[in-house]
């Protein structure tokens, strides 16, 4: 299964990329198998020497007192962590997940840096995608 946040193309303007992997409950693992993953308002942050993504919501189904927006620990070399560290701060990017999924048995956490978008960039944005879209519906042609 693969949860993808859509959110994060259109909020920011994505650069490179990473993979990682996550530390997940067993619970948290069967949620995310089955596609109850919601990445749309989540970050990765750099706490000492180690990357965490927050505000993830993984809810677990059957459980009480349970918190879904945890922070959970992804797990990457700490040179990988290093040069994302350095280049987010240099440059005033963000890191943002993409998208999370199965690869076998194990969850990855694709991971971008980003740009945020401004206003008008994101209106722009809109804008192109509407006049594509009516291209796409001209060249197809007068339905018969």
């Amino acid at each position: 299964m693969k949860a993808i946040n859509k959110r994060a193309r259109f909020e920011y303007e994505l650069t490179e990329r990473l993979e990682t992997g996550i530390v997940l409950n067993g619970g948290e693992a069967k949620a995310v198998r089955g596609g109850r993953v919601d990445l749309s308002r989540s970050f990765a942050k750099i706490l000492g020497q180690e990357l965490y993504l927050v505000n993830a919501n993984i809810p677990v189904i059957g459980k009480k007192d349970y918190n879904s927006t945890r922070s959970r620990k992804l797990l990457a070399h700490k040179s990988e962590i290093l040069a994302l560290e350095t280049k987010a701060k240099q440059q005033k990017l963000t890191i943002v997940p993409i998208s999370m999924y199965n690869k076998g048995r194990l969850v990855k956490v694709e991971l971008a840096l980003g740009k945020p978008k401004r206003k008008f960039e994101k209106k722009e944005s809109i804008k192109r995608r509407d006049i594509e879209r009516e291209l796409a519906r001209e060249a197809r042609g007068p339905k018969e």
